[in-house]
């Protein structure tokens, strides 16, 4: 298959946030809401491509609003736009409060996977369809992305040359 419709890799979750969940604020842990977008964005790209496949960035994890223990977290996350083997994959996090059912976008995400055959070589991925009017947007910004993706890369490659591997204690 050439082509599949975003809505085909759409991935839901809603998890509760409990008390081990939160920092010393008693709000979310960042580093607990990037594992579960990590997860359910791997989700994503493996139905999408139908392969195997490996995060090769996390391109942008924005915090827009606190999410604490009132709340409960949507995890919405599809693939939005495609390149020869790589994927990029949007997450929304929604929290809810559980009294009153306000409901907010707490935090938005950009990862990118790489599918791989069975040798464990990049492979080919089907490119997307965009049906509703935010799958288009953000299908239709997703080229833009791409090459910034690019040259962001091609600054790490540059400056993991240049930084030590030396033992800090030598």
């Amino acid at each position: 298959m050439d082509s599949k419709f975003v809505s085909e890799s759409k991935v839901v979750r809603t998890s509760r946030v409990f008390p081990n969940d939160v920092n010393n604020h008693n709000t979310l842990f960042g580093g607990k809401l990037m594992s579960d977008v990590d997860m359910i964005a791997s989700i994503s790209a493996t139905r999408h491509s139908r392969k195997e496949c490996v995060t090769a960035s996390t391109d942008s994890v924005d915090f827009l609003s606190p999410i604490t223990p009132k709340d409960s977290v949507n995890f919405i996350s599809f693939v939005t736009y495609t390149g020869t083997s790589s994927m990029e994959v949007f997450v929304k996090i929604i929290a809810e409060n559980l009294i009153t059912g306000h409901r907010k976008i707490a935090a938005t995400a950009f990862l990118t996977f790489v599918a791989l055959d069975e040798n464990g070589k990049p492979t080919k991925v089907p490119q997307v369809i965009p049906e509703t009017e935010e799958e288009i947007k953000l299908y239709e910004t997703g080229k833009e992305r791409a090459e910034k993706r690019k040259e962001h890369r091609a600054r790490s490659k540059e400056l993991a040359n240049f930084i030590t591997t030396a033992k800090p204690w030598q």
